[in-house]
């Protein structure tokens, strides 16, 4: 490649986030990578293209500092990916107002912060790619995670939007929804559950033992994300909205029909508030 682009990664000592700092660094890019602890990196021995950053993403001043820190290593920043986050098991009557808040602090809030720090650099460079990790849960909720899909809702919605504001200014956004992969996603360190039970919501948790059931026998092999996103930024034009793994696929095209069946029988309601001739 003519210019190894520089990709800046949140949420990079596990999962996901982990597994592309590996695949990036393999394949030749320069790698920024964003964690509360880089002792998860002490396997990395590449410190001419490595760069990892302790940040605590709810502060603006790390964020700001670590994209200072970055620019000043390696000149530029190409691709933003904003992996960080975590679930959140329970319904909402269940959770409290912190529980709340957290979730969407590190899912939604911390997305909006480390864009905002992004955006002077890829704006005076008029070029960059911004990745969110949403996920199938913000298009197609289940049962049992009503806030998480709220924070991914939100995520999706930031997104789509941004996609027509940074266009023009040589900026690309693309929300990815990825459906299950073999990570630590469904394992304790990456899932918070309300401490309140309400038994009225048991049905709630079959949904979550499910999930547990399901950790290693994933269908998603999350070193293969990697190359989609590389494939993604050396597109000639590149999808706003991508669903990653064949269970997101088909989660999305079963609500796709739902809702365009919704659609088609309320259609004359919805024409009803319309002012008539």
């Amino acid at each position: 490649m003519s210019k190894r682009q520089v990709w800046y990664i949140t949420g990079a000592s596990k999962g996901m986030g982990l597994s592309l700092v590996r695949q990036l660094l393999s394949k030749g890019y320069r790698v920024i990578a964003t964690t509360r602890n880089i002792t998860a990196f002490e396997e990395i021995q590449d410190k001419d293209n490595f760069l990892p950053l302790a940040v605590d993403l709810k502060s603006e001043d790390a964020v700001a500092a670590s994209f200072r820190a970055a620019v000043d290593k390696f000149g530029s920043i190409d691709v933003v990916v904003n992996n960080a986050g975590y679930g959140l098991g329970g319904a909402v009557e269940e959770l409290t107002q912190h529980e709340i808040q957290e979730n969407f602090e590190i899912n939604f809030f911390a997305v909006v912060r480390v864009i905002q720090h992004a955006l002077p650099y890829l704006r005076k460079q008029r070029s960059g790619y911004i990745i969110n990790i949403s996920s199938i849960a913000g298009f197609a909720p289940g049962m049992g995670w009503s806030i998480y899909s709220a924070a991914k809702f939100a995520v999706s919605g930031l997104s789509q939007a941004l996609a027509n504001d940074l266009k023009p200014l040589g900026i690309y956004v693309i929300n990815v929804m990825p459906g299950w992969f073999r990570t630590n996603f469904a394992r304790p360190d990456s899932i918070a559950y309300g401490n309140a039970r309400i038994e009225d919501y048991d049905h709630l948790r079959a949904s979550h033992e499910k999930m547990q059931q399901l950790d290693g026998a994933q269908s998603g092999d999350p070193d293969k994300i990697a190359d989609v996103f590389i494939q993604i930024v050396n597109s000639a034009l590149p999808p706003v909205n991508i669903f990653l793994g064949s269970d997101a696929f088909a989660r999305a095209q079963e609500k796709v029909v739902q809702l365009t069946k919704e659609m088609e029988q309320w259609q004359a309601s919805s024409g009803i508030t319309d002012f008539t001739a």
